[in-house]
């Protein structure tokens, strides 16, 4: 079983697979993934929502983290920072490419840029994780 389809098997009956996220590609240093713009992930009219743009950056940094972890270690968003830089209709397919900036000991600092099909920029978000180690 490949890791993207170990993470897409996870992600079952949780909040990414409400949002319909797909998981494309996923390795210690990118996670790929598309996510579909249904027209209940937008505000008026028709356009994504910034939160669904949010929730779909930071489970690819949550993924991104995990797949950097210590043994028995977890992981938590301490902070986010997102920038709008173009909107995504309703029926189009964004993806999103996450890749490190650090990657600590105690914290990881991920970037994701969301993109729409034709290559324009959607979002520019970037993330911190707290890794919290393993309870003795």
């Amino acid at each position: 079983m490949t890791i993207e389809h170990t993470v897409q098997e996870g992600f079952k009956g949780l909040f990414p697979d409400l949002l319909g996220i797909r998981i494309l590609e996923a390795n210690m240093t990118i996670v790929k993934a598309e996510m579909l713009i249904r027209d209940d992930l937008c505000t008026l009219p028709g356009i994504m929502h910034g939160g669904a743009a949010m929730a779909f950056a930071d489970t690819l940094g949550a993924v991104a983290t995990m797949l950097n972890l210590p043994e028995g270690a977890g992981t938590t968003t301490i902070e986010s920072k997102t920038n709008f830089l173009s909107g995504a209709s309703a029926g189009e397919r964004v993806i999103g490419e996450c890749t490190p900036l650090h990657v600590g000991r105690t914290t990881m600092v991920w970037q994701t840029r969301i993109l729409r099909p034709d290559g324009r920029q959607v979002a520019q978000v970037t993330q911190t994780q707290l890794v919290l180690q393993p309870r003795t």
